[in-house]
């Protein structure tokens, strides 16, 4: 019997930076989730001030989910527009493994 190779499944993200220091991600989850199911919500913190460094990423279980909230004019938490866009490259957040994420499985 051949061994099965098992893909993790397909995470569609954003990248959400200009949040408010008061915001946590469990808040950003909520938000996110008017839009469709999110998987996870990634939302590092620096180790030195105890608080978040103000970029987050936001994964989806769809490409619907994704694309809902891209087309969103714009996102406003705490009285501040968010920047948000599609996240391009994997490498950069792979620095932040495990630090502040929240898997939605």
């Amino acid at each position: 019997m051949a061994a099965t190779r098992v893909y993790p499944r397909r995470v569609f993200e954003l990248f959400v930076s200009r949040i408010h220091w008061t915001l946590s991600s469990k808040e950003l989850r909520n938000y996110f989730g008017q839009f469709g199911s999110v998987r996870k919500c990634m939302l590092p913190f620096d180790k030195e001030t105890g608080f978040h460094k103000g970029f987050c990423w936001v994964g989806f279980s769809s490409e619907e989910g994704l694309q809902n909230a891209l087309q969103k004019e714009s996102h406003i938490l705490d009285g501040i527009k968010l920047q948000v866009r599609r996240q391009k490259s994997r490498s950069f957040q792979s620095q932040y493994t495990n630090e502040g994420e929240t898997d939605m499985n």
